[in-house]
């Protein structure tokens, strides 16, 4: 069990990342690659994943990626700003962090290639060989990814921002249930190793992640500042064939169902599309209920809302310009 406790300060410095982080995001696919996860979710990406990673980046970052501990300088915070910047990141890592990193990762009691040793010690070709591999592990196997890791993490971010609009930071805090369970001032997160976290006025930066499973994943070095990666609920339907069937694309012929789909934006509930549409909240369930059976639109639930937000197939259809002003209505239009 994870304790990390807030004071009021750390309360209103919570924040959520945009994207995934694509560092975090390459060691996530390296634990998928040893531990599969759910068929249904991650077995189309595991096909892919299996025929284009490289051995050679394998025998590297396996043997630092296993159980729960990894080091922590595999996922500094410049990453938050994209591959390149963590890569730099990376290769600036300090002798000392390495070698803290490294003896902790020693713990495990498990057998180490002999080219950790000279990680451990700083050895500058060494860490570049590390930072290709992270680079390259990326682009195989998760950059190809990446359209559909946003959906969900932009799904995710409605779902969270509904509940903090609706009910403070107690609420946002408390949506994560059950993978965590806030009792103000202590967020209690399920985790196969006992750890406490003062915060101390630092704040918390979550970070959803699409290749994440089961249980949230944090820094082991409190001194380093405070992250929670957590993973993103996930909708098989979001993935995988993404082919529409003859009768899902005869379905959307129609301009409602093509107003109901631009009006969506960044994530919109049943009663808001029937306001910006102008038809009644049943008529947009008929219009949501294809739109999603087409793989078009992702729905869930938050509250005792439908929150309602667009797949990468979706974008795509409407020129990767969701939320633009939805077309005009014609009198008994279907």
């Amino acid at each position: 069990m994870l304790r990390i406790f807030f004071t009021p300060e750390d309360i209103g410095r919570v924040r959520i990342a945009g994207e995934p982080d694509p560092m975090w995001e390459t060691v996530f696919s390296v634990f998928r690659l040893q531990r599969p996860g759910p068929a249904p979710i991650y077995g189309p990406w595991r096909e892919h994943a299996v025929r284009a990673a490289r051995r050679t980046d394998l025998d590297m970052l396996i043997p630092l990626i296993r159980r729960r501990y990894y080091p922590d300088f595999l996922t500094p915070a410049e990453g938050r700003r994209g591959m390149p910047d963590g890569i730099e990141a990376l290769l600036s890592t300090p002798k000392t962090r390495l070698m803290q990193d490294m003896v902790e990762l020693s713990r495990l009691g498990e057998p180490t290639p002999s080219w950790m040793r000279k990680l451990a010690e700083g050895d500058r070709p060494m860490l570049q060989r590390l930072a290709a591999a992270m680079h390259s592990q990326y682009q195989s196997v998760v950059e190809p990814f990446w359209a559909e890791a946003q959906a969900h993490i932009e799904a995710d971010r409605s779902r969270r921002a509904r509940a903090l609009l609706d009910h403070g930071y107690d609420g946002l805090l408390d949506s994560f249930r059950p993978i965590m369970r806030w009792s103000s001032p202590v967020l209690e997160v399920e985790t196969p190793f006992d750890q406490e976290l003062s915060l101390d006025g630092r704040g918390l930066w979550l970070v959803p992640s699409y290749f994440s499973w089961g249980q949230p994943d944090v820094l082991r070095d409190a001194s380093l500042p405070p992250v929670l990666v957590y993973p993103v609920p996930r909708d098989p339907s979001v993935i995988g064939d993404r082919r529409m069937s003859d009768t899902a694309v005869a379905a959307l012929i129609g301009q409602t169902r093509t107003s109901v789909l631009e009006s969506i934006g960044a994530g919109s509930t049943t009663s808001e599309l029937a306001r910006r549409v102008g038809v009644s909240p049943a008529s947009v369930s008929q219009h949501t209920a294809v739109l999603r059976e087409a793989r078009l639109i992702h729905t869930s639930r938050v509250g005792k809302a439908v929150l309602h937000t667009i797949t990468p197939l979706g974008a795509a259809l409407l020129g990767d310009q969701p939320g633009r002003p939805p077309l005009p209505r014609s009198a008994g239009a279907p």
